[in-house]
Protein backbone atom coordinates (compact mmCIF):
# COMPACT_ATOMS: atom_id res chain seq x y z
CA UNK A 1 0.00 0.00 0.00
CA UNK A 2 1.13 3.53 -0.76
CA UNK A 3 -0.26 6.68 0.86
CA UNK A 4 0.27 9.58 -1.53
CA UNK A 5 0.34 13.35 -1.05
CA UNK A 6 -0.35 13.48 2.69
CA UNK A 7 1.17 15.86 5.21
CA UNK A 8 3.12 13.31 7.24
CA UNK A 9 3.84 13.98 10.92
CA UNK A 10 7.59 13.80 11.54
CA UNK A 11 9.49 12.77 14.66
CA UNK A 12 10.61 16.37 15.13
CA UNK A 13 6.99 17.58 15.32
CA UNK A 14 6.78 19.08 11.84
CA UNK A 15 4.64 18.02 8.90
CA UNK A 16 6.14 17.16 5.53
CA UNK A 17 4.35 16.37 2.29
CA UNK A 18 5.61 12.94 1.28
CA UNK A 19 4.48 9.42 0.41
CA UNK A 20 4.35 6.57 2.91
CA UNK A 21 5.19 3.03 1.76
CA UNK A 22 3.69 0.03 3.53
CA UNK A 23 4.56 -3.66 3.19
CA UNK A 24 2.96 -6.31 5.44
CA UNK A 25 1.71 -3.55 7.74
CA UNK A 26 5.24 -2.23 8.23
CA UNK A 27 6.50 1.13 7.06
CA UNK A 28 9.25 0.75 4.50
CA UNK A 29 11.66 3.26 3.01
CA UNK A 30 11.15 2.53 -0.67
CA UNK A 31 8.33 2.07 -3.16
CA UNK A 32 10.38 -0.75 -4.68
CA UNK A 33 9.78 -2.83 -1.53
CA UNK A 34 5.97 -2.58 -1.79
CA UNK A 35 4.24 -5.55 -3.44
CA UNK A 36 0.67 -4.30 -2.95
CA UNK A 37 0.56 -1.15 -5.09
CA UNK A 38 -2.87 -0.04 -3.84
CA UNK A 39 -2.77 3.74 -3.49
CA UNK A 40 -4.59 6.05 -1.08
CA UNK A 41 -4.74 9.72 -2.02
CA UNK A 42 -4.25 11.75 1.19
CA UNK A 43 -4.22 15.14 -0.54
CA UNK A 44 -5.34 17.78 1.98
CA UNK A 45 -5.04 15.36 4.92
CA UNK A 46 -2.52 14.89 7.70
CA UNK A 47 -0.99 11.47 8.29
CA UNK A 48 -0.30 10.87 11.99
CA UNK A 49 0.63 7.78 14.03
CA UNK A 50 -2.13 5.66 15.49
CA UNK A 51 -2.88 6.69 19.06
CA UNK A 52 -1.57 4.79 22.09
CA UNK A 53 -3.92 4.65 25.10
CA UNK A 54 -2.09 3.22 28.11
CA UNK A 55 -4.92 3.85 30.60
CA UNK A 56 -8.45 2.76 29.70
CA UNK A 57 -10.85 0.48 31.58
CA UNK A 58 -13.35 -0.14 28.83
CA UNK A 59 -15.64 1.12 26.10
CA UNK A 60 -18.76 0.36 24.08
CA UNK A 61 -20.56 -1.36 26.95
CA UNK A 62 -17.66 -3.57 28.04
CA UNK A 63 -14.94 -3.40 30.69
CA UNK A 64 -11.63 -5.24 30.96
CA UNK A 65 -12.54 -6.04 34.56
CA UNK A 66 -15.49 -8.13 33.35
CA UNK A 67 -12.88 -10.82 32.68
CA UNK A 68 -14.61 -11.56 29.37
CA UNK A 69 -12.33 -12.09 26.37
CA UNK A 70 -15.19 -11.53 23.92
CA UNK A 71 -15.99 -8.24 25.61
CA UNK A 72 -12.35 -7.18 25.38
CA UNK A 73 -12.47 -7.88 21.65
CA UNK A 74 -15.41 -5.49 21.32
CA UNK A 75 -13.45 -2.84 23.24
CA UNK A 76 -10.50 -3.31 20.89
CA UNK A 77 -12.74 -3.00 17.83
CA UNK A 78 -14.24 0.23 19.14
CA UNK A 79 -10.78 1.63 19.91
CA UNK A 80 -9.46 0.82 16.44
CA UNK A 81 -12.47 2.49 14.81
CA UNK A 82 -11.79 5.53 16.97
CA UNK A 83 -8.12 5.89 15.96
CA UNK A 84 -6.54 4.14 18.94
CA UNK A 85 -4.36 1.40 17.46
CA UNK A 86 -2.35 0.45 20.57
CA UNK A 87 -4.13 -0.18 23.85
CA UNK A 88 -3.47 -1.14 27.47
CA UNK A 89 -6.62 -2.51 29.14
CA UNK A 90 -6.68 -1.29 32.72
CA UNK A 91 -7.84 -3.13 35.81
CA UNK A 92 -9.61 -1.83 38.92
CA UNK A 93 -9.29 -2.65 42.62
CA UNK A 94 -11.14 -5.94 43.04
CA UNK A 95 -10.85 -9.14 45.12
CA UNK A 96 -7.76 -11.18 44.31
CA UNK A 97 -9.65 -14.15 42.85
CA UNK A 98 -11.47 -11.83 40.45
CA UNK A 99 -8.24 -10.13 39.40
CA UNK A 100 -6.69 -13.52 38.70
CA UNK A 101 -9.58 -14.37 36.37
CA UNK A 102 -9.40 -10.95 34.70
CA UNK A 103 -5.67 -11.06 34.03
CA UNK A 104 -5.89 -14.61 32.71
CA UNK A 105 -8.73 -13.68 30.34
CA UNK A 106 -6.45 -11.54 28.20
CA UNK A 107 -4.82 -14.70 26.83
CA UNK A 108 -8.03 -15.50 24.93
CA UNK A 109 -8.54 -12.08 23.35
CA UNK A 110 -6.45 -12.80 20.27
CA UNK A 111 -5.75 -10.30 17.50
CA UNK A 112 -7.49 -9.03 14.40
CA UNK A 113 -7.12 -6.41 11.70
CA UNK A 114 -10.24 -4.68 12.99
CA UNK A 115 -8.90 -4.53 16.56
CA UNK A 116 -6.44 -2.31 18.39
CA UNK A 117 -3.31 -4.18 19.46
CA UNK A 118 -2.99 -5.00 23.15
CA UNK A 119 0.43 -3.64 24.11
CA UNK A 120 0.22 -4.49 27.78
CA UNK A 121 -1.93 -4.30 30.90
CA UNK A 122 -2.22 -1.31 33.21
CA UNK A 123 -2.70 -2.54 36.80
CA UNK A 124 -4.44 0.35 38.59
CA UNK A 125 -4.99 -0.95 42.09
CA UNK A 126 -5.21 -2.58 44.53
CA UNK A 127 -2.07 -0.94 46.00
CA UNK A 128 -3.71 2.42 46.71
CA UNK A 129 -4.23 4.91 49.54
CA UNK A 130 -7.79 4.53 50.90
CA UNK A 131 -7.95 8.27 51.53
CA UNK A 132 -7.53 8.89 47.79
CA UNK A 133 -9.39 5.85 46.49
CA UNK A 134 -11.48 7.75 43.95
CA UNK A 135 -13.81 5.27 42.24
CA UNK A 136 -12.03 2.23 43.75
CA UNK A 137 -13.67 0.14 46.51
CA UNK A 138 -11.83 0.62 49.80
CA UNK A 139 -12.40 -2.88 51.23
CA UNK A 140 -10.39 -4.43 48.37
CA UNK A 141 -7.38 -2.11 48.69
CA UNK A 142 -4.27 -3.83 50.07
CA UNK A 143 -0.61 -3.12 50.79
CA UNK A 144 1.86 -3.22 47.87
CA UNK A 145 3.05 -6.79 47.38
CA UNK A 146 5.58 -7.71 44.68
CA UNK A 147 4.64 -11.39 44.72
CA UNK A 148 0.95 -10.52 44.25
CA UNK A 149 1.88 -8.42 41.21
CA UNK A 150 4.10 -11.18 39.84
CA UNK A 151 1.35 -13.78 40.10
CA UNK A 152 -1.09 -11.59 38.17
CA UNK A 153 1.63 -10.82 35.64
CA UNK A 154 2.33 -14.53 35.19
CA UNK A 155 -1.36 -15.27 34.63
CA UNK A 156 -1.50 -12.58 31.94
CA UNK A 157 1.47 -14.00 30.05
CA UNK A 158 3.79 -11.30 31.46
CA UNK A 159 1.80 -8.49 29.84
CA UNK A 160 1.68 -6.03 32.76
CA UNK A 161 3.38 -2.78 31.71
CA UNK A 162 2.18 -0.39 34.44
CA UNK A 163 1.41 -0.72 38.14
CA UNK A 164 -0.08 2.12 40.21
CA UNK A 165 0.80 2.35 43.88
CA UNK A 166 0.60 4.89 46.68
CA UNK A 167 4.15 5.52 47.95
CA UNK A 168 2.93 6.47 51.44
CA UNK A 169 1.46 3.01 52.07
CA UNK A 170 3.29 0.40 54.14
CA UNK A 171 5.46 -1.76 51.88
CA UNK A 172 5.49 0.66 48.93
CA UNK A 173 9.21 1.48 49.02
CA UNK A 174 10.10 -2.21 49.27
CA UNK A 175 7.88 -2.88 46.24
CA UNK A 176 9.64 -0.17 44.22
CA UNK A 177 13.10 -1.46 45.17
CA UNK A 178 12.14 -5.01 44.22
CA UNK A 179 10.07 -4.49 41.06
CA UNK A 180 11.17 -1.25 39.36
CA UNK A 181 13.25 -3.18 36.81
CA UNK A 182 10.29 -5.46 35.98
CA UNK A 183 7.48 -2.96 35.37
CA UNK A 184 6.84 0.76 35.03
CA UNK A 185 5.75 1.91 38.50
CA UNK A 186 3.26 4.76 38.53
CA UNK A 187 2.48 6.84 41.60
CA UNK A 188 -1.14 7.75 42.15
CA UNK A 189 -4.27 7.49 44.27
CA UNK A 190 -2.24 8.84 47.16
CA UNK A 191 -2.10 11.56 49.77
CA UNK A 192 1.69 11.45 49.81
CA UNK A 193 3.84 14.45 50.63
CA UNK A 194 6.76 15.75 48.57
CA UNK A 195 9.53 13.94 50.46
CA UNK A 196 7.87 10.54 50.30
CA UNK A 197 7.13 10.94 46.59
CA UNK A 198 10.66 12.14 45.84
CA UNK A 199 12.10 9.09 47.62
CA UNK A 200 9.85 6.78 45.58
CA UNK A 201 11.10 8.42 42.40
CA UNK A 202 14.71 8.13 43.54
CA UNK A 203 14.11 4.38 43.97
CA UNK A 204 12.74 4.01 40.44
CA UNK A 205 9.08 5.07 40.18
CA UNK A 206 8.97 7.50 37.23
CA UNK A 207 5.32 7.73 36.19
CA UNK A 208 2.23 9.56 37.45
CA UNK A 209 -1.32 8.18 37.32
CA UNK A 210 -3.79 10.81 36.04
CA UNK A 211 -2.10 14.04 37.13
CA UNK A 212 -4.20 16.23 39.48
CA UNK A 213 -6.81 13.52 40.10
CA UNK A 214 -6.73 11.45 43.32
CA UNK A 215 -3.74 13.33 44.75
CA UNK A 216 -3.15 16.50 46.80
CA UNK A 217 -3.05 19.76 44.84
CA UNK A 218 0.22 21.60 44.21
CA UNK A 219 0.60 24.12 47.06
CA UNK A 220 3.40 26.60 47.58
CA UNK A 221 4.46 25.12 50.94
CA UNK A 222 3.31 21.57 50.29
CA UNK A 223 4.14 20.74 46.65
CA UNK A 224 3.33 17.06 47.21
CA UNK A 225 3.38 14.46 44.46
CA UNK A 226 2.98 17.00 41.67
CA UNK A 227 6.00 19.01 42.79
CA UNK A 228 8.12 15.87 43.12
CA UNK A 229 7.10 14.71 39.65
CA UNK A 230 7.98 18.04 38.07
CA UNK A 231 11.39 17.89 39.76
CA UNK A 232 12.11 14.37 38.48
CA UNK A 233 13.29 14.73 34.86
CA UNK A 234 12.47 11.06 34.17
CA UNK A 235 8.88 11.23 35.42
CA UNK A 236 6.11 11.18 32.82
CA UNK A 237 2.60 12.27 33.77
CA UNK A 238 -0.79 11.07 32.52
CA UNK A 239 -3.55 13.60 31.94
CA UNK A 240 -7.28 13.00 31.42
CA UNK A 241 -8.31 15.67 28.92
CA UNK A 242 -12.04 15.01 28.62
CA UNK A 243 -13.19 18.51 29.58
CA UNK A 244 -14.52 17.36 32.97
CA UNK A 245 -11.59 16.05 35.01
CA UNK A 246 -9.30 19.07 34.55
CA UNK A 247 -9.90 22.75 33.86
CA UNK A 248 -8.47 23.98 30.53
CA UNK A 249 -6.05 26.30 32.36
CA UNK A 250 -4.73 23.39 34.43
CA UNK A 251 -4.23 21.41 31.21
CA UNK A 252 -2.13 24.24 29.78
CA UNK A 253 -0.18 24.52 33.04
CA UNK A 254 0.55 20.78 32.99
CA UNK A 255 2.02 20.95 29.49
CA UNK A 256 4.20 23.88 30.57
CA UNK A 257 5.36 22.14 33.75
CA UNK A 258 6.21 18.80 32.16
CA UNK A 259 7.00 19.94 28.64
CA UNK A 260 6.19 18.18 25.37
CA UNK A 261 8.46 15.21 26.19
CA UNK A 262 6.82 14.12 29.46
CA UNK A 263 3.09 14.71 29.02
CA UNK A 264 0.86 11.70 28.29
CA UNK A 265 -2.77 11.99 27.28
CA UNK A 266 -4.99 9.14 28.47
CA UNK A 267 -8.70 8.49 28.25
CA UNK A 268 -9.20 6.64 31.57
CA UNK A 269 -12.37 5.59 29.77
CA UNK A 270 -15.00 3.27 31.19
CA UNK A 271 -17.66 1.12 29.54
CA UNK A 272 -20.00 4.07 28.88
CA UNK A 273 -17.73 5.42 26.11
CA UNK A 274 -19.54 5.15 22.80
CA UNK A 275 -22.86 4.53 24.56
CA UNK A 276 -25.98 6.51 25.43
CA UNK A 277 -26.46 8.32 28.74
CA UNK A 278 -27.59 5.99 31.50
CA UNK A 279 -26.44 3.75 34.37
CA UNK A 280 -23.27 1.66 34.07
CA UNK A 281 -20.82 -0.16 36.34
CA UNK A 282 -17.16 0.37 37.21
CA UNK A 283 -15.19 -1.67 39.74
CA UNK A 284 -18.34 -3.01 41.36
CA UNK A 285 -19.98 0.40 41.74
CA UNK A 286 -22.87 2.06 39.91
CA UNK A 287 -21.87 4.86 37.55
CA UNK A 288 -24.26 7.42 36.10
CA UNK A 289 -23.39 9.02 32.77
CA UNK A 290 -25.12 12.25 31.84
CA UNK A 291 -23.99 14.57 29.04
CA UNK A 292 -20.78 12.53 28.64
CA UNK A 293 -19.88 12.97 32.34
CA UNK A 294 -19.56 9.78 34.41
CA UNK A 295 -19.89 9.86 38.21
CA UNK A 296 -20.59 7.59 41.15
CA UNK A 297 -23.84 8.15 43.01
CA UNK A 298 -22.05 10.49 45.46
CA UNK A 299 -20.79 12.65 42.58
CA UNK A 300 -17.22 11.31 42.47
CA UNK A 301 -15.83 11.31 38.95
CA UNK A 302 -15.61 7.70 37.75
CA UNK A 303 -13.25 7.55 34.81
CA UNK A 304 -14.11 9.33 31.62
CA UNK A 305 -16.72 8.80 28.94
CA UNK A 306 -14.37 10.02 26.19
CA UNK A 307 -11.95 8.10 24.00
CA UNK A 308 -8.32 9.14 23.53
CA UNK A 309 -8.83 10.61 20.06
CA UNK A 310 -11.44 13.00 21.42
CA UNK A 311 -9.17 13.79 24.39
CA UNK A 312 -6.43 14.76 21.92
CA UNK A 313 -8.88 16.99 20.05
CA UNK A 314 -9.99 18.52 23.35
CA UNK A 315 -6.36 19.32 24.24
CA UNK A 316 -6.03 21.27 20.98
CA UNK A 317 -9.32 23.01 21.75
CA UNK A 318 -7.71 23.99 25.08
CA UNK A 319 -4.89 25.72 23.12
CA UNK A 320 -2.28 22.96 23.33
CA UNK A 321 -0.22 23.13 20.10
CA UNK A 322 -1.34 20.34 17.77
CA UNK A 323 2.13 18.79 17.56
CA UNK A 324 2.35 18.58 21.37
CA UNK A 325 -1.11 17.01 21.58
CA UNK A 326 -0.13 14.40 18.97
CA UNK A 327 3.13 13.59 20.78
CA UNK A 328 1.22 13.22 24.05
CA UNK A 329 -1.13 10.66 22.46
CA UNK A 330 1.47 8.74 20.43
CA UNK A 331 5.21 9.05 21.08
CA UNK A 332 5.13 9.74 24.82
CA UNK A 333 2.85 6.90 25.94
CA UNK A 334 4.75 4.52 23.67
CA UNK A 335 8.03 5.56 25.28
CA UNK A 336 6.60 5.27 28.78
CA UNK A 337 5.89 1.54 28.44
CA UNK A 338 8.89 0.72 26.25
CA UNK A 339 7.23 0.15 22.87
CA UNK A 340 8.47 3.20 20.95
CA UNK A 341 10.64 0.93 18.80
CA UNK A 342 7.39 -0.54 17.42
CA UNK A 343 4.80 2.26 17.39
CA UNK A 344 4.32 5.92 18.21
CA UNK A 345 5.90 7.55 15.16
CA UNK A 346 6.08 7.19 11.39
CA UNK A 347 9.44 5.64 10.60
CA UNK A 348 10.63 2.74 8.41
CA UNK A 349 10.57 -0.51 10.35
CA UNK A 350 7.67 0.45 12.62
CA UNK A 351 4.10 -0.79 12.49
CA UNK A 352 2.04 1.03 9.86
CA UNK A 353 -0.54 2.13 12.43
CA UNK A 354 -1.61 5.35 10.74
CA UNK A 355 -4.49 7.81 10.82
CA UNK A 356 -5.65 10.14 8.06
CA UNK A 357 -7.13 13.27 9.61
CA UNK A 358 -8.18 16.73 8.50
CA UNK A 359 -6.36 19.84 9.69
CA UNK A 360 -8.97 20.23 12.43
CA UNK A 361 -8.38 16.60 13.54
CA UNK A 362 -11.47 15.00 12.07
CA UNK A 363 -10.71 11.30 11.70
CA UNK A 364 -11.14 10.15 8.08
CA UNK A 365 -9.43 6.77 7.94
CA UNK A 366 -7.57 4.26 10.13
CA UNK A 367 -4.89 2.18 8.41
Amino acid sequence: MIIRNGLVFQEDGTFRKEDVYIENHKITDSEDKVTDKTEIDAEGLMVIPGLVDIHSHGAFGYDFSDGDAEGLKEILRYEKRSGITSYCPTSMTLPRERLEKIFNSINDAGTGEDMASVRGINMEGPFLDPKKKGAHVEEWICRPDAEYFRELNRLSGNRVKLVTLAPNMDGAMDFIREAHDEVCISLGHTGTDYDCAAEAMRLGAHHLTHLYNAMPPLAHREPGLIGAAVDDPQCMAELICDGYHIHPSAVRIAFRLFGPERMILISDSMRAVGMEDGEYELGGQKVIMKNRKATLEDGTLAGSATNLFDCMRKAVEFEIPVEQAIFAATRNPAKSIGIYDQVGSIRPGKEADLLLVTEDLELKRVI
